[in-house]
């Protein structure tokens, strides 16, 4: 398989993106397709869904081994689970799979179509192996069990973002910013009140401590 496409979006590294697609809805991506997808007819009739599924490349947790068994943030990351009970990005074969909004979609004279999708879970560059609609009375299923991770994370973390600095945040990036911190984006196995976390962010590096159930932003850096 050959990658079509590429997704482009505010995270340049892992750390901070939101652990599944659609939990912030405010976040966004723009999907270029690779030069031999450039063409109008591949996307057409795709402007009548709201929704796609995009299936992916983890490019960044790529390994020669695999293990049956991995540590689910969900659960602290002290408990071990099956592998493909899990969505974890350590799997024998690379692949995410993320359902996506999809918002709009141009015609570039020079890239051709481009999707701008909300709620994408990707890493800026990740490779984009395939793009389907999502069709609701086929694809939702609302008496599924979830196992494990039946239901959301217990709460938000209260996040402090003194003026001065929400002001070096351009407006446009601010409500993203915000939830991506309130979902608390460090790992789950990390609590130490006295460090302070770095995470790449739409050309910023903001810098946070967290307390208890309060993160405090404490520096913002281009």
């Amino acid at each position: 398989m050959k990658a079509i496409a590429h997704i482009h979006t505010d995270f340049p590294t892992k750390f901070g993106i939101p652990r599944q697609s659609g939990i912030i809805a405010s976040l966004q991506g723009k999907i270029v397709f690779e030069p031999e997808y450039r063409i109008p007819e591949a996307v057409r009739g795709l402007e009548g869904f709201s929704h796609i599924w995009l299936l992916w490349e983890f490019s960044e947790a790529v390994r020669d081994k695999w293990s049956p068994t991995v540590r689910p943030p969900r659960l602290g990351g002290n408990v071990r689970k099956g592998v493909f009970a899990t969505r974890s990005p350590f799997r024998p074969n690379p692949i995410g799979l993320s359902s996506v909004r999809l918002e709009h979609i141009d015609i570039d004279p020079n890239l051709g179509p481009v999707l701008y999708v909300s709620g994408a879970d990707l890493m800026d560059g990740t490779p984009i192996y395939d793009i389907k609609p999502y069709i609701a009375y086929t694809d939702s299923h609302p008496d599924a069990v979830s196992g494990f991770a039946s239901t959301p994370a217990d709460f938000l973390l209260e996040v402090i973002f003194p003026k001065d600095l929400l002001d070096k945040v351009p407006a446009d990036h601010r409500k993203s910013l915000i939830e991506v911190l309130a979902h608390d984006p460090r790992p789950q196995y990390q609590a130490d009140p006295k460090r302070i976390y770095g995470m790449a962010f739409g050309g910023m590096e903001v810098k946070f401590k967290v307390e208890e159930i309060q993160l405090t932003v404490v520096e913002v850096l281009p």
